[in-house]
């Protein structure tokens, strides 16, 4: 009991370290360049103190339930491929594996709370109806990720295949499901998927490193990451098919109307009155992971330990942590964002130089948001594990918040200028691409699973609505300019993260070059 104390205390410390500069931040701008009301500023510091908590308890959480399970799955997945011990997959098995991975890719999205918020924002496409495809595009590349590590296909070669069908398609889509349909690969992979997914690549490739030589071993190992890559153009695909499907769309964004709570009477009601609704979004959420998993343990009877109760009560655990951080981003911060975009692009409310501090503003909180991404902390410590310490999890966030900071950046630019965003998506993906064929196998894998992990919560409700509300404020249109900020969020990390990789790897080279000369020298 001790011992989780200790962790829920250490959990919450972190969680503390990554609110606590977008606080101070949103708190300098409201007494600044960015007025705001008493009301929305008395919310904001309430749902600070929820957040901070609510992460800390949901990384804990999901240390204990959503990583276990995946890796449980995972590990499944990959025997029921390969029965036996000669280590061949089998057609009949690996159909199997494939059928599995579509139905947990459809589960775990359907109810994925950043899909859901994505999809509220969205006028020109009915709601259910983006859940549902969204998450079969999801089940489908999940499925296609599982084969990929199975077989030991190289991801370089599976991610050039995918992205050039899928920019083929973008060329010649609606462009009020372009920014869509790239916001809705980041969004999938959110706070419940990220976790789930990366540790069903860990658990495949843990099978599949059994009883196979060292190079074998050291090849799975290498593919351990990269399924959430392959599962964020999934959505991609399948709502650019929507939008063919559909036609052209002529929907606006109505916008809405932030609503600010003067006394703490009010700001208590406000949280009280969103509490149910935000209880009963988790429990849909974690209710099909959590059957899922009691039907694996009831026909896996080998899976039943104390581990899998642990994973269980984890699971509850991860649920207490989701709703208190959904409930503070959502009351609290989504409103204050909004608002202090739109005081920023207003010619009216702020001074006519504000427009001029959005995008270094939005960078800076960009830079900070990041760490506060539940997912972020989960895969840090997973890559840690996984490179055996060559690769920290500091040094994945350092990579993360410059790639979130130049994204925000962007966004602001875009919107300002009216920029299409394939301007910026083309040339990204061209770069993150031809990186895939120079750095090491391991960290283009990570680049692309960052790209999933950066584009949470934090991004889909605070940043998203910092950017929705300046486009409202200049007379943009938020669907074409505004939406789009989570697809650069979930871009820009894939060439920030290889370039870590390129440098590594050219500091190895040049001290293995010095440690050769220095032997010789010795020799001499």
């Amino acid at each position: 009991m001790t011992e989780h104390r200790h962790a829920l205390i250490r959990k919450i410390r972190e969680a503390l370290g990554a609110v606590a500069p977008v606080v101070l931040i949103v708190l300098a701008l409201s007494l600044t360049i960015a007025p705001i009301s008493s009301g929305l500023v008395l919310t904001f510091l309430l749902a600070s103190g929820l957040l901070v908590i609510g992460l800390g308890v949901f990384m804990l959480g999901a240390e204990a339930s959503m990583t276990r399970i995946g890796a449980h799955i995972g590990g499944s997945l990959a025997r029921m491929a390969r029965p036996g011990d000669a280590g061949a997959v089998s057609a009949r098995g690996l159909l199997g594996a494939t059928f599995v991975s579509l139905l947990v890719g459809i589960i775990v999205t359907v109810a994925e709370p950043d899909l859901q918020v994505l999809a509220g924002n969205v006028p020109h496409v009915d709601t259910v109806t983006l859940i549902v495809v969204v998450a079969v595009g999801v089940g489908l590349f999940l499925a296609v990720a599982v084969a990929r590590t199975l077989l030991g296909v190289p991801l370089r070669w599976v991610l050039l295949a995918a992205y050039a069908v899928t920019f083929l398609l973008a060329l010649l889509s609606d462009p009020a499901y372009l920014s869509v349909a790239f916001d809705a690969g980041g969004a999938t992979t959110g706070p419940m998927t990220a976790p789930f997914i990366m540790a069903v690549g860990i658990g495949v490739a843990a099978a599949r490193r059994q009883g196979r030589s060292s190079g074998e071993a050291a090849r799975a190992q290498d593919d351990a990451l990269g399924m959430l890559a392959l599962c964020s153009i999934g959505p991609v695909l399948a709502v650019l098919v929507l939008g063919f499907v559909f036609g052209q769309s002529t929907a606006e964004y109505a916008g809405e109307t932030v609503v600010s709570h003067w006394t703490s009477v009010r700001v208590g009601a406000a949280f009280a009155t969103e509490l149910p609704g935000y209880c009963a979004e988790v429990a849909v959420a974690l209710a099909p992971v959590a059957l899922f998993y009691l039907v694996y343990l009831l026909l896996v009877p080998s899976a039943r330990s104390r581990e899998a109760l642990g994973a269980l009560i984890g699971l509850a655990v991860t649920y207490v942590g989701l709703v208190l951080f959904l409930l503070a981003i959502g009351v609290g911060f989504s409103p204050l964002a909004m608002r202090i975009g739109s005081v920023l692009g207003s010619e009216t409310v702020g001074a006519p130089w504000t427009r001029l501090l959005a995008t270094p503003v939005a960078a800076l909180l960009g830079w900070f948001a990041v760490r506060a991404e539940p997912a972020v902390g989960v895969m840090g410590e997973q890559v840690e594990e996984l490179s055996g310490g060559t690769v920290s999890a500091r040094a994945i966030g350092r990579a993360l918040s410059v790639a979130v900071a130049v994204a925000s950046a962007l966004s602001i630019v875009r919107i300002l200028f009216g920029i299409d965003i394939l301007w910026f998506l083309v040339p990204g993906y061209a770069v993150s691409l031809a990186l895939a064929f120079v750095v090491p196998p391991m960290f283009t894998a990570m680049a692309f699973d960052s790209g999933g992990v950066a584009s949470g919560p934090m991004t889909a409700t605070f940043m998203l609505p910092f950017a929705m509300g300046l486009c409202q404020a200049v007379g943009g249109n938020v669907i074409t300019d505004a939406f789009g900020l989570i697809a650069l969020v979930a871009m820009t990390p894939l060439v920030t993260v290889q370039v870590m990789g390129l440098v590594s790897m050219r500091s190895r080279r040049r001290a293995r070059a010095s440690g050769a000369e220095c032997e010789l020298a010795q020799a001499r």
